[in-house]
């Protein structure tokens, strides 16, 4: 007999149990977003893996994840989610998407590749019961306010 597999109950237990999201849970409990993010929603995160991290200025990293620069932390993470649950299929057709942070992200397809922002779409559609994870292959950084 086989066992069907259940769907993460939100977007942020699939981070957790995946294991390659380490940074980024760390960032969301550092900005005081995990609760935001188990909420009902749905939502479609953009979630960059610990590579992505990784390939960030050095230094970056670090500085996003003091207590001083919270707000920018907090709005660095909401540029990586957008209201409802945006499967590939449905990302191949905008040319933009808003995110939580109030800014536009675009979008375009090159070739079989989803790009938002700078970042490429590596998976695709891994379900959670309140949402959608498309894991990219870099951070995604909102643009600064003057």
């Amino acid at each position: 007999m086989t066992t069907v597999k259940q769907k993460p109950k939100t977007v942020v237990d699939l981070a957790i149990n995946d294991g390659s999201f380490t940074t980024l849970v760390d960032a969301l409990k550092s900005a005081d977003l995990v609760g935001a993010l188990k909420a009902d929603g749905p939502f479609t995160v953009f979630a960059p893996n610990d590579d992505a991290f990784a390939k960030l200025p050095k230094g970056t990293q670090k500085s996003l994840m003091k207590s001083t620069n919270k707000s920018r932390l907090e709005d660095t993470l909401k540029y990586h989610v957008i209201q409802g649950r945006k499967m590939a299929s449905d990302l191949s057709s905008v040319s933009s998407v808003k995110t939580l942070s109030g800014d536009s992200l675009e979008v375009r397809k090159e070739g079989n590749v989803i790009h938002v922002g700078d970042a490429k779409i590596r998976q695709t559609n891994l379900e959670a019961e309140n949402g959608i994870v498309h894991v990219i292959d870099q951070v995604l950084m909102p643009k600064e306010v003057d």
